[in-house]
């Protein structure tokens, strides 16, 4: 018995990906909560846009999440602002801990959330509707970007006839600082819906309506990752391309879930 109820949902994964169907469950399970978050979601954006003034429309935006870790998040900015692309602007979203003294630069803006989330893509997305420019590309606090890693990703997106969004390859570092590996795979959607490669830290794409993250509350047994519906789903009527440079640090925790990547 147990064999033959186990065979179409077999037949349902190699037709669809696994991937693709853990989201579609996600959506039914979780979608009261998104509800309420996507509400909390407009109020904040409305609050914080209220209480200061807009950052200047840019080329482009560098959205960086963070929550109570001060060292590894003055890292990020540092690196963020140390582009050699120089027409951006760099937000930095707090989920609702406070934010540490970060570096005097007038491209960097800092908000805080009013209460703690919990949810990256929430908090990302606050970034993201706060700012005005042509593309948005995605940082977290703990990993860090070489110095050319906007200008490569811009190089692809402003040539004539370019895709929508690019990624480019993740060195992938353990804690002791030794690299693990470099993840670097051409885009395939087909292969997306069976594979976990995609990752928003390297991930930089036109703005438009498909350019927001999922609001469902990922607790660490909620697989997929925001990260992969966010690309997945944009992919689905924009043009993704894969630079194979690796441009992004990328820090692995082998005992924590949100750095688990299937082989």
């Amino acid at each position: 018995m147990r064999r033959i109820a186990r065979a179409p949902w077999e037949l349902l994964k190699r037709a669809f990906g696994w991937l693709v169907l853990f989201e579609l469950r996600n959506k039914v399970l979780l979608l009261p909560s998104a509800l309420r978050l996507r509400r909390l979601e407009t109020a904040e954006t409305r609050r914080l846009a209220a209480a200061s003034a807009p950052p200047p429309a840019v080329l482009v935006v560098t959205v960086i999440a963070t929550c109570r870790r001060p060292e590894k998040l003055r890292a990020a900015v540092r690196s963020a602002l140390a582009q050699t692309v120089r027409d951006q602007v760099v937000v930095v979203v707090d989920d609702g801990a406070g934010l540490p003294a970060l570096p005097d630069d007038p491209r960097l803006f800092a908000v805080s959330l009013a209460r703690n989330t919990g949810v990256a893509g929430v908090v990302r997305n606050v970034g993201i509707r706060l700012t005005r420019s042509r593309y948005v590309a995605f940082l977290d606090d703990d990993n860090l970007w070489e110095p050319d890693h906007l200008e490569r990703a811009l190089a692809v997106l402003e040539a004539p006839g370019g895709p929508d969004g690019v990624y480019t390859a993740l060195r992938r570092l353990l804690p002791d600082g030794t690299e693990q590996d470099v993840l670097s795979v051409p885009f395939d959607r087909r292969r997306a819906a069976r594979e976990s490669f995609l990752d928003t830290n390297a991930f930089v794409a036109r703005r438009n309506r498909s350019l927001h993250f999922s609001r469902l509350r990922r607790t660490p047994e909620v697989m997929p990752r925001e990260d992969w519906e966010l690309i997945h789903r944009y992919s689905r009527a924009h043009r993704v391309r894969h630079v194979p440079h690796a441009t992004v640090r990328y820090l692995v925790n082998p005992a924590s879930f949100y750095t688990t990547w299937p082989g």
